[in-house]
């Protein structure tokens, strides 16, 4: 018989799982679903008195993070502009909850982003190095000189996308039923993906692959041997080209060396580069002015020119400063920034206590799903690492992806 309800449940899941795809062409689409979703979510719930469901510590850590966001953009200097990106942030706290709610009601939200990841992630791997080995991709955009793209165009994020959806992806691999096959066909796609982050040259993005990579291999207990021998296979081929590409071996090994100043001993040591040590320092300068609700968010652009906090007056400035700790440091003061490192801590209790069961009890805390979980948002909120902009959309709605599915055994 025909369920409206169910019927309603399973276009919110496909909806959601569209949101995969719809990040390689532009926040705008996927935005607008979580917003459109969000806000149903909160009819539905609401009208059918379903109140439990906000019952959740992860819903109510966003809270309060939302909450000092929004009283740090009501001080700030600039209330519009900062309290237009503080505000709305809270949509990912319910879009969050919303991914937590379908998995329990309707199974099929796992198969349908498992799906649409499986062929997100090979139209980009064919479009990928149809790119770096034409100079352009199916639909011609152009390579940026040895950083291959894809359908991002100009952005040069290809590599941050794969990386942070990547233990996203292995975590829906682990619990779909496979034939031989999809074995292959993944094991296959792990090797190309593997190999297109590196020519993505976005080198935090490679780091934080192979970080989540051995993180899983060393902790999960099925398909540890395949995803192993993917990462051995693709290391082969990621050699080779360093050894015969003289720019990309300068963009991993050259570049880095000397930005940081570690080419001798007497050359000044940066942050990763001048650039980031500038905007890390600028940062510190800022946070020292206003420690406890900071100078709002999105306001890092604006005070990041005023004298008073600008560390080196030769040094140009940017949007945010690429770290997230410095980030909330200077725009939401150490309260902002403590609920990201005590996030931080408690991904590292969660890990320790995983292994305190492993070798008191000689079982499991967590699933293989979940490990594959927590790599993502160890990556996602690793400090020690350049980043993008904290309150950016798509940044945020990875977050919320990550967290939804987490609940998931």
């Amino acid at each position: 018989m025909f369920s409206l309800k169910l019927f309603k449940i399973n276009i919110f899941s496909f909806l959601c799982a569209l949101i995969v795809p719809f990040l390689v062409l532009g926040p705008f689409i996927p935005d607008l679903i979580i917003s459109f979703l969000s806000l149903l979510f909160l009819y539905h719930t609401c009208s059918n008195n379903q109140y439990k469901v906000y019952n959740n510590p992860f819903f109510f850590a966003f809270l309060t993070f939302w909450f000092i966001c929004v009283i740090s953009s009501l001080f700030s200097d600039n209330v519009f502009i900062s309290l237009k990106s503080s505000f709305f942030f809270i949509r990912i706290a319910i879009f969050a909850l919303l991914i937590s709610y379908l998995i329990e009601t309707d199974k099929k939200i796992l198969t349908y982003f498992y799906y649409i990841f499986l062929i997100t992630y090979t139209i980009l791997v064919i479009d990928g190095f149809t790119q770096y080995h034409t100079g352009v991709n199916l639909i011609g955009y152009p390579v940026d000189g040895i950083r291959v793209s894809s359908f991002f165009k100009d952005e040069l994020i290809l590599g941050s996308f794969l990386t942070r959806l990547f233990p996203l992806f292995f975590a829906l691999f682990m619990i779909k039923k496979k034939n031989n096959f999809e074995l292959c066909y993944v094991f296959l796609l792990l090797v190309f993906v593997d190999i297109l982050v590196f020519l993505s040259a976005e080198r935090t993005a490679f780091v934080l692959f192979n970080l989540s990579t051995l993180f899983i291999i060393l902790f999960v207990s099925k398909y540890k041997f395949l995803r192993l021998c993917a990462l051995i296979i693709s290391f082969c081929f990621i050699t080779f080209i360093a050894s015969t590409n003289k720019q990309i071996y300068e963009r991993y090994i050259t570049n880095p060396i000397q930005e940081m100043g570690l080419q001798n001993e007497v050359a000044k040591k940066y942050i990763f580069s001048p650039s980031h040590d500038f905007l890390i320092r600028t940062s510190w300068n800022m946070f020292l002015d206003k420690p406890i609700f900071g100078h709002g968010p999105k306001m890092f652009r604006f005070q990041c020119k005023d004298a008073k906090y600008k560390a080196d007056p030769k040094m140009s400035c940017e949007n945010h400063p690429h770290n997230f700790y410095m980030q909330l440091l200077a725009e939401t003061g150490i309260l902002g920034f403590s609920f990201l490192l005590g996030l931080f801590i408690y991904c590292i209790y969660i890990m320790l206590k995983h292994l305190f069961y492993l070798f008191k009890f000689k079982k499991r805390f967590l699933s293989d799903y979940q490990i594959c979980l927590l790599a993502g948002l160890f990556i996602t909120i690793w400090p020690i690492s350049a980043s993008g902009n904290i309150f950016n959309n798509n940044l945020m709605m990875l977050y919320g992806l990550q967290i939804g599915f987490f609940k998931k055994k």
